[in-house]
């Protein structure tokens, strides 16, 4: 019975160490997933553009199709990656880290520059106005909008993985595990809700059994380009300010601390007078000064994207025997 009784207590032990091993994976990758939100918000405003144009029915299982891409992406070929990079050549992070931010700043600058009326917003480049055959353009959406989500998630899981502590193999692999599954089932899950938004409002604006769910059905139905609109202006800002900062610790990982430190102390010099609200100020002056460098570094990389690296980039891909 001594026995039996020692057996569960090593059992309880281990549970106890388990959940809490689940516990610190969990939290490191919620801490992790944030420092992505530009990324993050980014694909989830984009992404329902894919979906414009088919028949109702077909919307759900087109967003499905692209989260099963985006699983795919993530866990087959990203996460392999990026631990082999954490394990093996962690000196390569800060550098693609940089990439990723300019990226970031590039997307975020090009539709700050596409709303001033100036420019050509390339996301749309691939969508056809007028299908002609619905399966081949439902075909040629899904494969856009995965080769899209590609590059975005390389974006998530890069930053995911600098933000993680040093830790063993297993904690880095359960925590980009987490992130991946995590941010993909938040993305795909809202991209499902929303392009679904109009017709449950236009439903309840014509079926509602009493009149105040027939209102709230035509208020759905309203305020959806409203709020399109509104997550498109809080992705791009949210691009520029997460792609500035990043560029901005890379470059500090890298050696070159300078802008980062300045930019780190201007904004406690600023909150450090205040009585309340000395870390939302320190917050917002730092994701300010972040998001303006991001604005100009985006900018910057307009004419070299547009006029050096698609068109060497349409080259290669007209070059390709298998086209």
């Amino acid at each position: 019975m001594s026995g039996l009784l020692a057996l569960l207590d090593d059992v309880a032990g281990l549970v106890k160490v388990a959940a809490a091993s689940l516990d610190d994976v969990a939290g490191q990758a919620v801490k992790a997933g944030t420092k992505a939100a530009g990324a993050v918000i980014d694909d989830a405003a984009v992404t329902p553009k894919y979906v414009k144009g088919f028949e109702p029915a077909r919307e759900l299982p087109i967003v499905w199709r692209i989260a099963r891409g985006s699983f795919i992406n993530k866990l087959v070929f990203l996460l392999p990656v990026g631990l082999a990079l954490a394990n093996f050549a962690p000196w390569m992070i800060p550098p693609l880290l940089m990439l990723g931010g300019a990226y970031l700043c590039f997307e975020g600058a090009e539709k700050v520059v596409h709303a001033l009326g100036y420019g050509h917003h390339h996301k749309d480049d691939h969508v056809s106005p007028k299908p002609k055959d619905p399966a081949h353009l439902e075909e040629e959406r899904v494969s856009g909008a995965i080769k899209t989500d590609f590059i975005l998630s390389a974006e998530i899981m890069t930053i995911a993985l600098a933000a993680i502590p040093e830790s063993n193999f297993w904690m880095e692999a359960g925590t980009l595990a987490f992130v991946a599954i995590g941010i993909t089932v938040v993305v795909y899950g809202s991209v499902a809700i929303i392009v679904k938004a109009d017709d449950v409002g236009l439903y309840m604006a014509k079926n509602g059994p009493i009149s105040p769910i027939r209102a709230i059905g035509r208020g759905i139905v309203r305020l959806m380009p409203k709020f399109m609109w509104l997550l498109m202006v809080v992705g791009t800002a949210a691009m520029l300010w997460v792609g500035g900062s990043i560029i901005l610790h890379a470059m500090s990982e890298m050696g070159y601390p300078v802008i980062y430190d300045a930019i780190k102390h201007l904004a406690a010099g600023i909150a450090s007078g205040l009585e309340s609200g000395a870390g939302f100020v320190k917050w917002a002056v730092t994701a300010l000064l972040d998001g303006i460098l991001g604005l100009a570094v985006g900018v910057l990389l307009i004419p070299l994207a547009t006029r050096v690296i698609t068109p060497v980039w349409t080259r290669i891909a007209q070059l390709n025997p298998l086209r």
